[in-house]
């Protein structure tokens, strides 16, 4: 009698054969729905708060702004440092801003100002922790199981996008944000537990860098490859007009369809459905990464926007989400994986530091600008300007290296 494969040794779900990883992905499963709802319940507070797009946008700009400082070095940490240590310090820091919004929030002493402050230091966490997790997947999965487990990563992540804003969204509607803020604080030291469970001698360990090897050496490794440079530009432009979800559907909710917090989270989950089916896709495939394929995604996000942003009703504005998240998606996921699997394991860190700061940094320049044209003109247009620059700019980094770099060789160090 034949005997069905297990879930860890399907090609979708390969990753998870790995016992490491099966602790890391579950934790995150349950800390990105907390992490989604926070988001939601965060831009509901400030509208609550304050009524305007453009103090939203400044918010979400200000939670993206210590990535341009900190995921860099965070990324020389992570070459040269226990990263389940680090991992924990990070998520402890997360943990504690969610509790203290939450608690400010439920105890009516809530100021715009204690908003904008949490989500400083809230970025400041995220702009640490994520280069060290990144580069923490290739010791959980080996080489071999990489792309995979890169995939996954970002279907958990979406997964959490599916149910965590229609479950703010109810939660805000019932009881307010505060008790949003407080699930998610929740979340945090199940993650700790993850971590701290992990078997240390299964893991695949590499070389890591000397104390000499600094962070231009980094530089000067992506200085050389003109794919690189290439992807990190594509990033920077859909992390700052294309992808500014949060400022745009929030006040097309509210602003433009005259709805409450439930609409605006389930325009989270329709998103999600996208994105969700996006990653799950890029986990199948066999394939390396084209950079084509990256830039052509990006242009398609572009023109999914613009065509949303004419849509003149609730659920045909609902019906589009799904294609934005899809092709969302498949900009960040091949992207990501193109970065992390061209680059040598003593660099990952600081490579993917680098990565992360230039691709998060894009939210600092973007959602403000976003964000007061949609103030002052409507969330559509928001949303078709946000479209319309990425795939421009997607179209002219295509033209610029099609000749140079797609189907190049990696070059060494």
């Amino acid at each position: 009698m034949v005997q069905p494969k297990s879930v860890g040794n399907t090609r979708t779900f390969r990753s998870l054969r790995h016992r490491n990883f099966q602790l890391f992905f579950g934790a995150n499963l349950i800390a990105n729905i907390g992490t989604w709802m926070q988001r939601i319940a965060q831009d509901w507070l400030v509208l609550e708060l304050t009524g305007s797009g453009t103090i939203l946008g400044i918010v979400t700009a200000l939670q993206f702004l210590p990535a341009l400082f900190l995921s860099l070095p965070s990324g020389k940490l992570a070459d040269r440092i226990d990263k389940r240590k680090l991992l924990v310090a990070t998520n402890a820091l997360a943990g504690s801003t969610a509790l203290a919004l939450g608690v400010l929030v439920v105890t009516d002493l809530i100021q715009v100002w204690h908003v904008i402050v949490i989500a400083i230091l809230s970025g400041a966490a995220t702009a640490i922790d994520a280069p060290i997790r990144q580069a923490f997947v290739s010791e959980l999965v080996g080489k071999e199981d990489l792309s995979n487990a890169i995939g996954l990563n970002s279907a958990n992540f979406n997964a959490g996008r599916f149910v965590g804003p229609g479950l703010a969204g109810l939660i805000i509607a019932a009881f307010g944000t505060g008790p949003a803020f407080l699930i998610n604080a929740a979340t945090y030291p199940v993650v700790i537990a993850a971590i701290v469970l992990m078997k240390t001698h299964t893991l695949h360990k590499f070389e890591r860098a000397s104390k000499t090897d600094g962070v231009r050496l980094a530089l000067k490794y992506v200085r050389k490859r003109a794919d690189l440079v290439a992807v990190m530009t594509l990033v920077f432009m859909v992390g700052a007009f294309g992808i500014n979800f949060q400022v745009v559907t929030a006040l097309m909710a509210r602003v433009e369809f005259g709805l409450g917090a439930s609409a605006f989270g389930l325009f989270g989950t329709m998103i999600a459905v996208g994105t969700v089916t996006g990653a799950i896709t890029m986990a199948r495939s066999k394939q390396a990464p084209k950079l084509d394929f990256t830039i052509k995604s990006a242009i398609a996000l572009g023109i999914v926007e613009v065509i949303a942003s004419l849509m003149p009703t609730y659920w045909t504005f609902a019906a589009m989400l799904p294609l934005m998240g899809f092709a969302t998606m498949m900009v960040l996921t091949t992207a990501n994986a193109f970065v992390q699997s061209s680059v040598p394991d003593q660099l990952r860190g600081r490579v993917m530091g680098l990565y992360l700061m230039i691709f998060l940094g894009g939210s600092p320049l973007g959602s403000p600008i976003i964000g007061k044209i949609s103030q002052d003109f409507g969330a559509r247009y928001g949303l078709a300007v946000g479209g319309a620059v990425c795939a421009f700019a997607a179209l002219v980094i295509l033209l610029i290296v099609k000749k140079r770099i797609l189907n190049a060789t990696e070059t060494s160090l």
